[in-house]
């Protein structure tokens, strides 16, 4: 019988964080977590990395929930991170905190055990810091359910829970129909919409590159449309799709899926 892959949830800071270099914490990502995530037997999810365009807040939400565990770096006290960090917290799930020497520790949080790794990335240090971190995985994972986790069990709080009995106000359930609504029609454009020439750059532009995107030149940092909501800001285009920036995530809407076929068929 196939063991149950164990997920790890990574909630970090996505975009580029004032007073880090370019691209920081997607290093931190590589060289740091992700492989004590994987040497302590976790597969590690980033919300970049999975999330939808259409529903990216909650499939985010969903992953915060239902991941076996999350790692958490608190490095430049970044809103977001606090306020995923909040979700898994009210639901008392368990999760390791970690942060980079040169952020001051979180007053609110303080009480909770947290990792401290080298934001310089040295070798030396690097080896060190995923090591710690492996282990710090571990133990919180096997931690005894009644050892502290969270703010919710050190206040002695009742977790919140998801009940079964769930009963629709009049405006979730026009939400929900509309939301349902969108998905026939996207699925509508996606059957009506043929096979996509590859992608090429051609020039510049003021603000930055001029792509041809299915036969219509736009350029970089333009903000792309489903047809129903913004999908985000165009970074770049690849053989694979569409690389796109919403907020503070990044990710890459595949080529032929119903949202890329959408984007395309709403260009002017």
């Amino acid at each position: 019988m196939t063991e149950k892959e164990k997920t790890c949830f990574v909630i970090m800071p996505i975009s580029d964080q004032e007073s880090y270099d370019k691209e920081h914490f997607t290093r931190v990502y590589k060289h740091i977590i992700k492989p004590a995530c994987e040497k302590a037997g976790f597969t590690p999810i980033r919300a970049d990395e999975q999330a939808n365009t259409n529903y990216i807040v909650l499939d985010i939400i969903k992953k915060i929930l239902e991941s076996d565990m999350v790692i958490c770096d608190l490095s430049a006290k970044n809103p977001n991170v606090m306020y995923e960090l909040g979700i898994r917290q009210a639901f008392n799930k368990k999760a390791l905190l970690i942060k980079d020497i040169k952020t001051d520790f979180i007053f609110d949080i303080q009480g909770l055990r947290t990792l401290n790794y080298d934001e310089s990335l040295r070798v030396d240090t690097v080896i060190s810091d995923v090591n710690r971190i492996t282990k710090g995985l571990n133990e919180t994972y096997d931690a005894n359910e009644k050892e502290v986790n969270s703010l919710v069990q050190m206040l002695s709080i009742s977790p919140a829970s998801i009940s079964d009995k769930i009963e629709l106000s009049k405006d979730t359930t026009l939400i929900l129909n509309a939301i349902n609504s969108l998905k026939e029609r996207v699925s509508v454009v996606e059957k009506g919409v043929g096979k996509v020439s590859n992608f090429k750059v051609i020039g510049k532009s003021k603000r930055g590159r001029m792509f041809d995107l299915g036969g219509v030149y736009v350029e970089e940092g333009t903000l792309l449309t489903n047809g129903q909501n913004i999908a985000g800001e165009l970074l770049r285009i690849n053989d694979n799709g569409i690389l796109l920036l919403n907020g503070d995530y990044r990710f890459e809407v595949k080529k032929g899926s119903s949202d890329y076929n959408a984007i395309l068929s709403n260009l002017e």
